[in-house]
């Protein structure tokens, strides 16, 4: 394949940070040791109008004949409210123009709920995910065994899981000396009633540590941190904690904070290869704390996990005091976080699949 052929499109942007655009970034930056560039496109439907932009796509597409296209999937990427029948049209006009379309699905579920709206918006994007992947080269970005509806193994979907949105982290990064006081990261936390459940299981868990270990440290950063302090330092109350709240950082800081911890709490759904706030913590060599849900699979399971049952009361806390106060135990699972990161997790690797993939089908 020639160079300057492959088109990374993206819908509408997400903030504060766009996690999609940013993978876009770093996936980009790999690619070049495999003499592939890759130029990010986007299709800005939400400030000129579906008209506008669905036009002005058409235009530039005219340019794209034998390109690869890897187009970003999300549900609200490419609409309002988890409606996105308009992404098909966007295929049907990449194809035309004699591209060659993949989709990555970041997104590789529907939304839940049980209201009438809820169901038929899950009806919707499951027609739509569908219809994509059969008229695609589809790529997951979770073990195919994980999704739910069958991907159909006729147009041959695959697998690539994501990376961390942020430089590798270098040697002396990870190598920060320990203050002797045990450190927790939390990277992210969910908005709305999902996110006060959240705050209250690490806030339990970490005041539950901290009874049996010791004074703990708990630094949280990245989406949403920031607005939920107030809320966070009253679940914690009196306990032996230093709360540090770093807010949205710039990706080289994410790595320094990640990097100065002992061990990651992910508590935002069950561990998985496209949750990139889970596998920051991998990229920085550390111990994950963290629940296992449907998507749970290798080779995320060959990283530094130490999982906790949710439904179990306690548990949670019950795990990240094994890990914070054996050291041994704690190298361990740094260990294994390491081996993965370099094998699965690193740009270079996820780079060097996709290099391979897009040569193969071309």
């Amino acid at each position: 394949m020639n160079k300057c052929r492959t088109i990374a499109l993206l819908g509408r942007r997400d903030e504060p940070t766009d996690a999609i655009e940013e993978y876009c970034r770093y996936l980009a930056l790999a690619l070049t040791a495999h003499g592939l560039e890759m130029q990010i496109c986007r299709v800005p439907w939400n400030k000129v109008g579906w008209a506008a932009a669905f036009s002005d796509l058409q235009q530039e597409a005219q340019g794209w004949k034998d390109c690869w296209v890897l187009v970003q999937y999300t549900a609200l990427a490419w609409s309002k409210r988890g409606f996105p029948s308009r992404f098909l049209r966007i295929l049907e006009a990449l194809q035309k123009n004699g591209a060659r379309v993949a989709v990555v699905f970041h997104d590789v579920e529907a939304f839940g709920g049980r209201r009438v709206i809820d169901r038929v918006r899950r009806w919707s994007q499951l027609r739509v995910m569908r219809a994509a992947e059969e008229r695609s080269l589809a790529i997951f970005t979770v073990p195919l065994t994980a999704v739910s509806w069958s991907p159909n193994e006729t147009s041959r979907p695959v697998f690539v899981p994501v990376g961390a949105n942020f430089p590798e982290p270098s040697f002396t990064d990870r190598q920060q000396p320990s203050s002797g006081q045990g450190q927790i990261a939390v990277y992210g936390v969910t908005g709305g009633a999902e996110g006060q459940t959240e705050i209250r299981e690490i806030a339990d868990a970490v005041r539950g540590a901290a009874q049996e270990i010791g004074p703990l440290k708990l630094t949280v950063l990245g989406r949403n941190s920031t607005a939920t302090e107030k809320n966070l330092r009253e679940a914690l109350g009196d306990a032996p904690v230093e709360l540090q709240v770093l807010g949205v950082l710039p990706p080289e800081d994410v790595a320094r904070a990640l990097c100065q911890a002992d061990v990651l709490l992910f508590v935002r759904g069950g561990i998985s290869t496209r949750r990139g706030s889970a596998i920051a913590g991998i990229a920085c060599g550390l111990p994950v704390v963290a629940f296992a849900g449907a998507e749970t699979a290798p080779p995320i399971t060959e990283a530094g996990l130490a999982l906790y049952k949710r439904e179990t009361p306690g548990d949670l806390s019950r795990v990240l005091t094994i890990v914070l106060r054996d050291a041994e135990y704690r190298a361990s699972l740094s260990a294994r976080s390491h081996a993965a990161q370099k094998e699965h997790f690193s740009w270079s690797a996820i780079a060097a699949r996709y290099a391979e993939l897009l040569r193969e089908r071309s």
